[in-house]
């Protein structure tokens, strides 16, 4: 049967690069991709990604090939993210626990997040697609938070590229709240990829510094402390399975990434990198 893996994308921006690298290798395959974001609204992605001419900051060179380039304007203009799934419409919110009647209405959140783990049942696999959007409606969306322990309850991968790899240190039930990456191996963006200025979002008229957290330290303190938070600087690709998680630094591991996560449904890969 045809595997169908759930690709979550933010509605502020994405990076063509981390959409494209993994989508690459599940197409490669003959995978069905679903796209969704958190309120139904079409993800564009973030133009230098599109722009083989900028320079990241910190690496002081271009990290996008004209080739590259290329093919993530053509996802980005094709019709494949026009309709994605609402996460607002599919999954429910946790009530205040200020709000009238309370009792009633955590009762019912949690009859709905029982019908997610049956949802869940028709995907293979879930990915957090990475750039800049993901720090404003992914890293404390509790929709997203939901459905990612949804996906581990259900022994499924999860992937998660770049600043999507907040959504997973911050992903945690509210009985202990204890982190998924606890005892866990991963990556992510380190402080020598942060910006220290020129942090974009599309949509909004507002440009920071750099990002509002470093999220290395944020993985170092989730993985502690029998895990272990790999930032691999001065290599060219970091991606470290750990399984359930498939984890990528930044957008020179968007290939390999997608490449380990089919590894890890068609070959039972369970650790790599580390």
């Amino acid at each position: 049967m045809t595997r169908t893996i759930l690709i979550i994308l933010s509605e502020y921006g994405y990076w063509g690069e981390e959409l494209i690298g993994p989508l690459a290798a599940f197409d490669r395959q003959g995978y069905r991709s679903v796209f969704a974001t958190p309120t139904g609204k079409r993800a564009r992605a973030l133009p230098p990604s599109l722009d083989p001419g900028y320079v990241d900051p910190p690496l002081g060179r271009s990290v996008t090939t004209p080739e590259v380039a290329v093919a993530a304007r053509q996802v980005d203009e094709s019709n494949r993210l026009d309709s994605p799934v609402s996460l607002a419409e599919w999954i429910p919110e946790r009530p205040y626990n200020s709000a009238d009647g309370y009792l009633r209405k955590v009762e019912a959140y949690y009859r709905e997040l029982g019908r997610l783990d049956r949802d869940v049942e028709e995907y293979d696999a879930l990915v957090l697609v990475g750039g800049s959007g993901p720090i404003v409606d992914l890293a404390n969306n509790g929709r997203v938070h939901d459905l990612i322990l949804a996906f581990v309850r259900a022994g499924k991968p999860v992937l998660a590229e770049c600043y999507g790899i907040a959504c997973l240190a911050f992903a945690r039930d509210w009985e202990d709240r204890a982190s998924i990456l606890r005892g866990k191996h991963v990556t992510g963006h380190c402080k020598e990829y942060d910006y220290k200025d020129g942090t974009g979002f599309l949509g909004v008229d507002f440009n920071m510094g750099p990002p509002p957290y470093p999220l290395e330290y944020i993985l170092r303190d989730a993985t502690a402390p029998d895990g272990r938070y790999h930032g691999n600087v001065g290599k060219e690709t970091s991606v470290i399975v750990d399984y359930p998680f498939v984890t990528g630094r930044s957008t020179p591991d968007s290939y390999l990434s997608g490449e380990k996560l089919v590894e890890v449904l068609e070959s039972g890969l369970r650790r790599y990198g580390w």
